[in-house]
C-alpha cells in the first residue's frame, strides 16, 4: 500500500518510478491502485443504497400489460398449476413492444417474463382431448358408489393392464447404479424375442385395504383373461377379507379388455358372479381419462419405480420385482404367473348377451351396472 500510496502522488509514469526504485511488480502496484481507487469511490458515494433508476416494472404498468397480452394467446398449461409459459421467444416479444412504442431491450423483456412467472418449458401432456358433458358427474357417481361400499365394508376394487413388456434383453426406461462406464448393454431394436415372448400385467388394487394383485399373463389380454385375474384376487386375498359381502364393485377405464363395450367382459363377469354368488357392480371412467384410475398412480406407479433401469430377462424376473414393491403407506402387491392360453377373437351373439342378469343404472347405465347371479332377480 505504501508504493501504490507513493505512484498515486507522482502521478503519470509513478508506477515505472517505483517499480525501478524498489523492485515491487507492476501488477502488484496496479492492483493496490485499483483498491485504493475503488476506496475512494465508495468513500464519496452519495447514492442511498435503493437510489438510482427505478426498475421497469415499476414505472410502466402498461409495459407489463402489453407484454402479458401478447404472450397470453400462446399460453399453455396445466390449469391447476401456478405456471404459465410461452411458446414465443425473447426477440419476437422484443420486437412486438417495440411496435408498441416501449423502449426495451431483449435481456429486459427477459427479466420481466420471470417477474411475471413465464419459463420456457417442453410439451406436457396434459389435456384429454374433448371432454364428455357428463364426466365430472361420473367422477362424482363413483365416489359416491365407492363411498357407500366401503362403509359397508363391502370389497371395492380397481382394475386395469399394464403396459406389456418384452422380455429379454431390451432397455428398459430409469436409471439405476452401476460402475461408471459400464452400462448394461441392451438389444438396439425392440423386436419381441418370439421363444422369450411378452407378459401382460393384469392389476387389481384394493382401493379401502391399499392391498394390490397382479396376474402376469403370457397370452394375449383377454377379457376371459381380465376376469380370472379379478378371480384369482377374491381366492387368494378378497375372500378372506371380505368374508361376509355378498356385493363387490369394480372400477375400470372404458376401453380395453374391461371396457364397457366389450360383450366377453360381461360374460365373464357373469360366470363370476355366479361362482362367488355375488352382485357384481362395474363403474367405467369417462372416454380419455383412464389416467383418473386409482390403480395407475396407487400401484402400476410403484411397480414401473421398483423395476426402473433393470433388465426383465426372464417371467421370474418380472415376478420377484413386483412381488418386492412396497411404499412407506403399506401398500403390498401378491401375484401369480398365469400361464393359461386365452382365445383372442372370441365372439359373443346376441342371444348370449341377452342371457346375462344385467341390470342398468338410471345414470348412463351403459357406465354404471350390475351382475347378478342367476338365481338372483333382485332389482
Amino acid at each position: 500500500m505504501w508504493a501504490t500510496t507513493e505512484a498515486n502522488n507522482i502521478g503519470w509514469g509513478g508506477i515505472t518510478i517505483v517499480f525501478e526504485g524498489t523492485g515491487i511488480d507492476h501488477k502488484t502496484i496496479r492492483k493496490g491502485l485499483w483498491e485504493l481507487n475503488a476506496e475512494n469511490r465508495e468513500s464519496k458515494r452519495t447514492r442511498k443504497d435503493d437510489g438510482g433508476r427505478k426498475k421497469l416494472k415499476d414505472v410502466n404498468q402498461k409495459l407489463l400489460k402489453d407484454l402479458d397480452f401478447l404472450i397470453d394467446p400462446a399460453t399453455r398449461g396445466d390449469p391447476e398449476s401456478s405456471l404459465r409459459w410461452t411458446s414465443k421467444s425473447t426477440y419476437k416479444l422484443t420486437e412486438a413492444l417495440r411496435k408498441k412504442g416501449h423502449k426495451i431491450s431483449q435481456r429486459s423483456v427477459y427479466n420481466l417474463l420471470i417477474f411475471l412467472g413465464y419459463t420456457l418449458q417442453s410439451n406436457k401432456k396434459t389435456q384429454e382431448g374433448s371432454n364428455h358433458p357428463d364426466r365430472d358427474e361420473q367422477f362424482h357417481y363413483i365416489n359416491k358408489r365407492v363411498k357407500t361400499f366401503q362403509k359397508n365394508d363391502c370389497p371395492t376394487i380397481s382394475v386395469d393392464t399394464k403396459k406389456k413388456e418384452n422380455i429379454g434383453n431390451y432397455k428398459n426406461n430409469g436409471q439405476e447404479h452401476n460402475h461408471k462406464g459400464k452400462p448394461e448393454k441392451v438389444s438396439t431394436h425392440d423386436f419381441m424375442n418370439k421363444k422369450l415372448g411378452k407378459v401382460a400385467p393384469y392389476g387389481v388394487y384394493d382401493i379401502g385395504r391399499n392391498k394390490g394383485w397382479v396376474s402376469v399373463g403370457i397370452s394375449g389380454d383377454t377379457a376371459a383373461f381380465a376376469v380370472n385375474s379379478i378371480r384369482g384376487w377374491w381366492y387368494a386375498m378378497g375372500k378372506e377379507l371380505y368374508q361376509n359381502s355378498k356385493k363387490m364393485l369394480i372400477t375400470a377405464d372404458c376401453g380395453g379388455s374391461n371396457g364397457y363395450r366389450v360383450r366377453l367382459w360381461k360374460v365373464e363377469l357373469q360366470k363370476l358372479a355366479n361362482e362367488l354368488d355375488v352382485e357384481i357392480y362395474a363403474s367405467h371412467f369417462p372416454p380419455g381419462t383412464s389416467k383418473w384410475n386409482k390403480i395407475e398412480h396407487k400401484m402400476f406407479s410403484y411397480i414401473s419405480r421398483n423395476w426402473r433401469g433393470r433388465l426383465l430377462l426372464s417371467r421370474e424376473t418380472v415376478v420377484n420385482l413386483i412381488a418386492n414393491t412396497r411404499t412407506n403407506k403399506g401398500l403390498e402387491i401378491k401375484l401369480m404367473l398365469d400361464e393359461n392360453k386365452y382365445e383372442t377373437g372370441i365372439k359373443v351373439s346376441d342371444k348370449e348377451l341377452a342371457g346375462i342378469n344385467l341390470r342398468e343404472a338410471k345414470f348412463h347405465g351403459e357406465w354404471n351396472y350390475k351382475i347378478l347371479p342367476v338365481d338372483n332377480c333382485i332389482n
